[in-house]
């Protein structure tokens, strides 16, 4: 297994954009190794020091994220790595989660890491369901997608606030009355409150005059 992995640092090391490959490569070992070889070979990987094996591990670590232990693998470690690209693929695993579980049977996870004190973990939720409308359960019931991302309006974390608006503002393309509701109730005494609210109403058609 650790020659793999050699193998893997370097053939995956000459990609520099993008995560197709990485993704392709782990979807197909899981497919090929029962469980127990696969979950050693997602963590062997996720020790390298080439992040695009780090990212094809937390890919794998996704397809293996209904065992609770690789879940708070993801949550606990993988949030802590300092690369963004593997950060990215964080919240491509978190959706991998949601998706395999089903959204609603997730609905107590996702608010679990949505209330996590690691921005990561936050945004990997945001971010990950975007767009949460366009995700089962959460297509039917766009007010719960909304509910939950205007909880972080005020997210001390800049990144997890550009993701919030920005997810919000995905979902105003569908529900403009929705989202345009949600916002009349905000406070904007505060930046941090006013740069979502700028991000999530782009798109939103407000009367002449009307602050925001």
């Amino acid at each position: 297994m650790n020659e793999y992995v050699k193998g893997l640092e370097m053939e995956l090391s000459a990609i520099e954009r993008g995560f197709r490959e990485e993704q392709s490569r782990a979807r197909a070992d899981y497919d090929r190794l029962d469980r127990e070889r696969a979950t050693k070979l997602a963590h062997l990987a996720y020790r390298s020091e080439v992040y695009q094996v780090r990212m094809y591990a937390v890919f794998l670590l996704g397809h293996l994220s209904q065992d609770r232990d690789e879940r708070a693998f993801l949550r606990d470690n993988v949030a802590n790595d300092g690369n963004w690209r593997v950060q990215e693929v964080l919240a491509k695993a978190f959706d991998e989660f949601c998706a395999t579980r089903g959204y609603e049977a997730a609905l107590p996870v996702i608010d679990e890491w949505l209330a996590d004190a690691r921005p990561n973990v936050r945004r990997a939720v945001t971010e990950g369901l975007r767009i949460w409308t366009s995700r089962p359960y959460f297509r039917d019931n766009p007010c719960e997608a909304i509910r939950r991302l205007a909880r972080l309006r005020g997210d001390a974390s800049e990144y997890v606030r550009r993701s919030v608006g920005n997810a919000l503002r995905d979902i105003s393309k569908k529900h403009p009355e929705m989202v345009a509701a949600e916002l009349e109730t905000w406070d904007l005494a505060g930046k941090e409150v006013r740069q979502v609210h700028r991000l999530a109403s782009r798109f939103i058609e407000r009367p002449a005059g009307a602050r925001g």
